[in-house]
């Protein structure tokens, strides 16, 4: 995974996160990345932040944080992405 990337866009319903990042969109299971994010409510989930860098998203009302490498590494691990 490269420093480089950056999430370009990030959204989510109640199974998945769909992050857009290098122009591709890679739909992950929220229970394969978050406990935290798994039990959340619909409003906690969708209050999210982009870090600046665009290398990670911030929950702030769980105090949940997951990295661009983290998430592409469960799709490419569990999912068969490339």
């Amino acid at each position: 995974m490269s420093a480089t990337q950056n999430i370009k866009g990030v959204t989510i319903d109640q199974n998945f996160i769909y992050v857009q990042v290098d122009g591709k969109e890679f739909s992950i299971p929220i229970a394969q990345v978050s406990k935290k994010l798994s039990a959340a409510t619909e409003v906690q989930t969708n209050l999210f932040i982009i870090s600046p860098s665009g290398n990670g998203i911030h929950w702030p009302l769980i105090d949940e944080g997951l990295s661009i490498d983290s998430l592409l590494l469960v799709a490419k691990l569990c999912l068969g992405y490339d």
